[in-house]
Formats: structure tokens, sequence, C-alpha cells
């Protein structure tokens, strides 16, 4: 198991802010734990009391809707830390969280890092940073609904994973999500995502190979989600 003062993976993210001693400490009260693909880190209207740090992997954290449908708000990734809100309020979380391929996590009690946030205003700053940025990226989310097509999400929704995540040996986005993912992202049926996701390869804009996805033409892509 390794230490938190010694570990890469803070760096890119507000833990980087602790000093030595602090890491150390919650070093030392920290469990690490591997979530297999498929495995749920945790549901929705569950006490999370505490913050998981993600050392490998990806998890999709969803909010199930009136209809029984999975809205998918968020992609997690290695270093990204999850479930800084319940530092602040103790309400239950009000998402889910699933991973996407087999994951390494750890879990910081929230009793713990709490103390950090009252002692250490740097690290106070950078998990009110992350916050506004997640709100901020709420509202696109919520703007995007609203007024762009399903094909428009779709293409930026492309662009984005794109940008977030690294190229795997064959140059595909490395991030396996099936079609169902894709339209959970999107907010549309899984029928209309793999419809469109077929009309976007016809065009020449990405190639599909099972579930790998390989993005050929990005300014079109940025032209159909801005509505060009």
């Amino acid at each position: 198991m390794s230490k938190c003062e010694q570990c890469i993976v803070r760096q890119f993210n507000s833990l980087k802010a602790l000093t030595k001693d602090e890491l150390v400490r919650i070093s030392s009260c920290k469990t690490s734990k591997t979530i297999k693909k498929g495995e749920i880190l945790f549901e929705e209207g569950e006490h999370i009391n505490g913050v998981f740090c993600v050392k490998d992997g990806i998890c999709k954290v969803s909010k199930m809707s009136d209809n029984g449908r999975d809205q998918i708000v968020n992609l997690i990734k290695k270093g990204d830390l999850l479930g800084e809100r319940s530092l602040i309020n103790d309400e239950v979380s009000n998402l889910k969280a699933i991973a996407v391929n087999d994951m390494e996590v750890c879990f910081i009690p929230k009793e713990e890092i709490v103390r950090d946030l009252e002692k250490n205003p740097k690290f106070t700053m950078d998990i009110l940073k992350n916050m506004a940025s997640s709100l901020k990226n709420a509202d696109n989310v919520i703007v995007d609904m609203a007024q762009k097509t399903v094909k428009q999400r779709l293409a930026a929704t492309l662009l984005y994973l794109d940008g977030k995540f690294e190229k795997d040996a064959d140059g595909a986005i490395d991030v396996n999500l099936s079609r169902e993912d894709i339209a959970n992202i999107i907010g549309t049926a899984t029928e209309s995502a793999i419809r469109l996701l077929s009309e976007f390869k016809k065009k020449g804009l990405i190639n599909l190979k099972g579930k790998q996805v390989f993005i050929l033409d990005t300014q079109k892509l940025k032209d159909i989600s801005t509505g060009f």
C-alpha cells in the first residue's frame, strides 16, 4: 500500500496542497481498495462520509431520473477526487458512481480530512475551486440539454472525451464506454445514439471498432456542436 506523501496521483488533485505531516496522518487512516468493472463505489441516497482518490481506472457518475433512466453527469479518471461535497454537508449523495473499468481507489474518512479543511487554507481553496468548476460544468450541461439537439450534444461529448482522456495504443480514446453509456451522457435513447454514431462514421468524422472510438475530424465535430 503506497503512502500518500510518496503517491504521484495526489499531484493531480487538491491533496497536493496538504503538508507532509498532514499527508502522513491521512496515509495512516486511508483504506485502499480495488473496484472491479461494473461494481458500485456508492449509491444514490448513501452517506459517503469521505473522499475517494482515484489511483487508477475510470468511473461514471450518474443520477436516476423519474422515468428510470440513468443520466451520466460526470466521468472521473485517475488523479481525480470524488465525494468532496460530503466534506461540506451532511446530506446523502444524490449521485451514483460505477466503475467503467477496474479501478484502484483510496478512501479517506471525512473526520480526518475535515481537520485539514479547517486548518489549511490552501487546501480549502483548492477544494472550493474544484467545486466551483464542477458547478460551472453542471450549468453548461443544463443549458446544452435544453438548447442543443442530440446531434450537437453527441459532437460536443466526443470532443469532451477526446480532450479528457489519453489515446490507447491504436489511437482510440482510452475509455471503453458502451453505446448505452454514450446515450446516457447525451440524454437520448440508445438506438438514437447508435444511429448518430453511424452517421458520424459515414461522414468520416469518427471511426468505430467495437467500443473503440477514433476521432478523425475535430473541426467538423466543433462545427456540428456549435450549430454550424
